[in-house]
């Protein structure tokens, strides 16, 4: 049995600064749902990953934290994601549509007295850790995006939501398409399963009525 072992940063002596800004960076965690219904709402077919802040308040965010000097940003959002929510995954996800980070954000925090840029990036979430460095302070949640945006406290992540939303939308929709065309009309009886980038499970139409049935 392999044990992982996670040790989170400490101090700020390596954080990176862009033009006074510290540079933060993180992960909107996601997952798709085992089997989908072509009647469901494409955003509906997967969920996202927050996590209750350390400060406990209302509302809650996503994994994020300083990007530093002795690491690339992927490693660093990995990393963050792993400290604070205990999820390890593909920081793009399906590669054929996920092309690197979410975006870039200017914010300050409610004081007013410290400036940010912060990055985003999908994770495509493969495992759940059971031990996790901030396990003890902060609880995570699986949820659909519309309680997201009920939740999430940040405004800047709330857009980073809908931006990732958009391209899982945009996939879902591309493979309902494509599954739609390779459903076999012609067989009788029998259902069929197609797997694919969003594990969609298809039955097949009805067969056509007996002449004794159209009588």
């Amino acid at each position: 049995m392999v044990v992982q072992v996670v040790v989170a940063r400490t101090g700020r002596h390596l954080q990176r600064y862009n033009k006074g800004r510290r540079q933060v960076v993180g992960c909107i965690p996601y997952r798709y749902k085992d089997n989908i219904d072509l009647s469901m709402g494409d955003e509906d077919a997967f969920e996202v990953l927050l996590i209750s802040p350390q400060r406990k308040g209302k509302g809650l965010l996503f994994p994020k934290g300083g990007w530093e000097k002795d690491e690339t940003i992927e490693v660093a959002a990995r990393r963050e994601t792993i400290e604070e929510a205990g999820v390890c995954g593909d920081i793009e996800g399906l590669k054929t549509v996920l092309q690197g980070k979410l975006g870039t954000w200017y914010f300050e925090n409610k004081s007013g007295d410290t400036a940010y840029e912060g990055h985003m990036f999908p994770l495509f979430v493969r495992e759940e850790l059971n031990l996790w460095p901030e396990k003890d302070i902060r609880e995570r949640s699986w949820m659909s995006v519309r309680e997201a945006r009920k939740l999430c406290q940040q405004g800047w992540m709330k857009e980073a939501l809908e931006l990732l939303v958009s391209r899982l939308t945009s996939q879902c929709r591309r493979t309902k398409m494509d599954l739609f065309s390779r459903i076999n009309r012609s067989s009788v009886g029998h259902g069929t399963i197609l797997r694919l980038g969003c594990r969609a499970q298809v039955l097949a139409p009805p067969p056509p009525p007996t002449p004794a049935e159209e009588a």
